[in-house]
C-alpha cells in the first residue's frame, strides 16, 4: 500500500491532460436517456466511431493516467514497471470501446448519427478527423499550447476572424462552464475513491473538496478559455475561415448537438470511472525503493 499522504488539491495536472482535441471543452455531466427517435444499430455505431474519430479520442483516455499520481502528490515514475502494468488493465481500450456502444446503441438517435456521419465522411470532415485524431494522441499538451498561444496572438494582431470562430466552436460543443464541472466531477470522484482505498489521507470531507474545488474555478475558468483556444488555434492551423465557418455550422446544428452531448457525456463517465477503479488499485502498489 502507498503510504498515506497530504493530498493537495492539483486542478492544472487535469486540466493539462483533458483539454486535448476537439470532444475535451465539450463535456455536458448529464443523465443519459434513451433517444426518442429510431436508434442505429450497433454496427453503424462502430462505424460512426471510426468515421469521426471517436474511437481514438476513448483510446487516448489513458493518457490522462500518467497525471492521475501528479495530483496524489507522487510520480507514475515511483511505481516503475507496476504502473504501465496496472493502467493497461485498467485503461483497457478494448472495454472502454464496448462501454461506449453499449450506451450509445441504446441512446444515439439514427437522424443524429447519419448527420454527424455524412458531414465527417465528407473531405472536410476527413481532414478535419485527421487533425483531430493527430491532438488526442499528441502527449506535448504544453507545447501545443505555447505554439497555439503565438498562432492567437498573431490572429488577434491581425484582426482574423478565425478567433471569433474558434470561441464560437467552443460554445458549439459545450464550452468553457460545462467543462470545468467535468474536470471537478472526475478529480472529486478519483480523491474520494482514493481516500476511502486509504490510499490518501485528504485532510478533508467532501463537503471541504467541493469549496476548494469552488474557490479554485475562477483561475480553471480563465486557464480553460485560453487553454481551449490556444488548442483550436494550433489544431485548425491549416484549414481556411471559410472551411472553419463551415465547421461552426455543422457543430451548432440541433442533430450534431445530439451526437456532442452524448459522446462526451460518455467519454467521461468513462473516464471518471477508470479514475475510480484505479484509485481502488493503487493501494496494492508499491513504490520501487531506491538502492
Amino acid at each position: 500500500m502507498i503510504k498515506p499522504i497530504s493530498a493537495p488539491l492539483r486542478p492544472a495536472a487535469f486540466v493539462t491532460a483533458l483539454l486535448k482535441g476537439i470532444f475535451v471543452a465539450a463535456l455536458s455531466i448529464v443523465v443519459l436517456h434513451p433517444a426518442k427517435a429510431e436508434a442505429a444499430d450497433r454496427a453503424q455505431i462502430k462505424a460512426f466511431l471510426e468515421v469521426t474519430g471517436f474511437d481514438v479520442a476513448l483510446n487516448s483516455i489513458a493518457q490522462s493516467a500518467g497525471d492521475a499520481p501528479k495530483i496524489l502528490g507522487a510520480d507514475a515514475g515511483d511505481f516503475g514497471l507496476e504502473w504501465e502494468r496496472l493502467t493497461a488493465e485498467v485503461f483497457d481500450t478494448n472495454k472502454m470501446q464496448a462501454t461506449a456502444l453499449d450506451i450509445l446503441e441504446e441512446t444515439l438517435s439514427s437522424d443524429a448519427l447519419f448527420f454527424a456521419a455524412e458531414f465527417y465522411a465528407s473531405d472536410l470532415g476527413q481532414r478535419l478527423v485527421e487533425v483531430e485524431n493527430a491532438s488526442h494522441m499528441n502527449e506535448d499538451g504544453a507545447g501545443t499550447v505555447e505554439a497555439g498561444e503565438r498562432i492567437v496572438s498573431k490572429l488577434v494582431a491581425e484582426g482574423d476572424p478565425r478567433v471569433t470562430l474558434y470561441q464560437d466552436m467552443n460554445v458549439a460543443i459545450g464550452g468553457t462552464e460545462t467543462a470545468i464541472r467535468a474536470v471537478q466531477e472526475i478529480q472529486f470522484r478519483f480523491l474520494m475513491a482514493a481516500s476511502a482505498a486509504g490510499v490518501i489521507d485528504m485532510q478533508v470531507d467532501a463537503d471541504g473538496l467541493r469549496a476548494l474545488m469552488k474557490a479554485q474555478e475562477g483561475e480553471m475558468r480563465r486557464q480553460m478559455a485560453a487553454s481551449s483556444l490556444a488548442q483550436s488555434a494550433y489544431i485548425y492551423r491549416d484549414f481556411t475561415t471559410d472551411e472553419v465557418a463551415a465547421y461552426v455550422k455543422a457543430l451548432e446544428n440541433p442533430l450534431m448537438q445530439e451526437v456532442y452531448e452524448l459522446l462526451n457525456a460518455i467519454q467521461y463517465e468513462i473516464q471518471a470511472n477508470r479514475f475510480e477503479e484505479l484509485a481502488h488499485r493503487m493501494r496494492d502498489l508499491q513504490p520501487v525503493q531506491e538502492l
